[in-house]
């Protein structure tokens, strides 16, 4: 009798510790499940707060249509310069909505204005003056309030350079401006230094994106 409850109570004893064992495991399987699944939805997240902060970073610099950045650094003499990466350079058949006025850059027409010294006494479609600018030129712009004098005085040195054009923009915010590919400054009159100055750094200079492209051959109004 002795011997045979001796027997029963190791083979409960053996089933017991056989039991515990099992739950051991499955509680170790189910640690590491929940670790793993816990790594990956972590790594899900890192991922997205990744590609949303580097599309936040990419859209705070650009203007709505994508087309050209509205941030830009000021220099110590008041010339404002965009960075060139954040200005489109795709060819379109419609109008651009630029994020300054006149436009610095950014996607345009794939037909450009003039610009072998070209002067337009009415406005020109700025995605063709845009593209004029990716070529190398500089854009010389006024509105009404720019003085008669200044303007014969940069007709007359506009048409004497290659790579420049000029024409009215009725909207932008000083009488005169200069503009080049991701720069442009607002100069006091045709007798300020800083239109020299202007013209011999962005004629063809290392702004250009396509240098030696042609100024003619384009669109003449």
């Amino acid at each position: 009798m002795g011997s045979a409850k001796n027997t029963s109570s190791s083979s409960r004893k053996a089933r017991i510790d056989e039991m515990r064992r099992a739950e051991r495991a499955r509680d170790r399987r189910g640690r590491v499940i929940t670790i793993t699944l816990s790594a990956v939805v972590v790594a899900a997240l890192v991922v997205g707060g990744v590609v949303l902060f580097q599309q936040a970073d990419d859209d705070s610099g650009t203007a709505a249509d994508g087309n050209a950045a509205s941030k830009f650094e000021t220099t110590a003499d008041g010339e404002k310069v965009w960075d060139a990466k954040k200005l489109g350079r795709t060819h379109v058949t419609k109008d651009v909505s630029y994020a300054m006025t006149p436009p610095v850059g950014g996607d345009h027409d794939q037909a450009w204005m003039n610009c072998n010294g070209d002067v337009y006494q009415d406005e020109i479609p700025e995605r063709h003056a845009v593209h004029s600018l990716e070529h190398g030129a500089v854009w010389v712009t006024y509105n009404e309030k720019a003085k008669a004098a200044d303007l014969k005085k940069l007709e007359q040195k506009v048409k004497q350079t290659p790579y420049s054009l000029m024409s009215p923009v009725k909207d932008q915010k000083d009488p005169v401006m200069l503009t080049a590919w991701g720069h442009q400054r607002t100069v006091t009159g045709a007798s300020d230094p800083k239109v020299a100055s202007f013209f011999s750094t962005y004629v063809q200079g290392k702004q250009t994106p396509e240098p030696g492209a042609a100024c003619t051959g384009g669109k003449a109004q």
